[in-house]
């Protein structure tokens, strides 16, 4: 694990792509998924003041999967939002190393940074039948909002 630095916007956007094409065959391409005001909203500027990340790495130190958070406003176009003050959690993790616990350290790494960094809750959004769900319930997160198909889901960090 290591901190996401202002150089790893390209990777992070990787991440983005990965997260929206979750499912086993789907395909939308980079630019597809770039194109959408919501996923460009997650990495537009990297790295801003108040963004925060960690990055998984692997063996030989090559970026497996990454995690986020960043602050938004209520006029924000993200899937996430709950309040000012809270950030908003993005999560990717390479295909070849889901389900190895790499999604698990990342979470939980940003968690604590979050808390170490004096937030009270963190805020994430999930489409309702993805399989990071249950991990996300595992981690304290719980279902606030359900809506198209997506759940807002908030953790206490106290």
């Amino acid at each position: 694990m290591r901190p996401a630095m202002p150089g790893d916007g390209a990777f992070l956007a990787d991440m983005v792509v990965e997260a929206a094409n979750w499912r086993a065959g789907s395909t939308r391409p980079r630019p597809t998924v770039l194109s959408d005001p919501v996923h460009r909203s997650y990495i537009a500027g990297w790295q801003r003041p108040a963004d925060h990340g960690v990055v998984a790495v692997d063996a030989g130190s090559h970026a497996i999967g990454a995690a986020w958070y960043r602050l938004f406003s209520p006029e924000s176009i993200v899937h996430g939002f709950v309040a000012s003050g809270v950030p908003e959690l993005i999560i990717g993790v390479s295909p070849l190393w889901r389900s190895q616990g790499v999604g698990r350290a990342l979470l939980r790494a940003l968690t604590d940074a979050a808390r170490g960094n004096g937030y009270a809750r963190l805020a994430l959004s999930v489409e309702r039948d993805n399989f990071a769900s249950a991990l996300y319930r595992s981690e304290g997160f719980a279902v606030i909002r359900s809506a198209g198909g997506r759940e807002t889901m908030v953790r206490s960090l106290r």
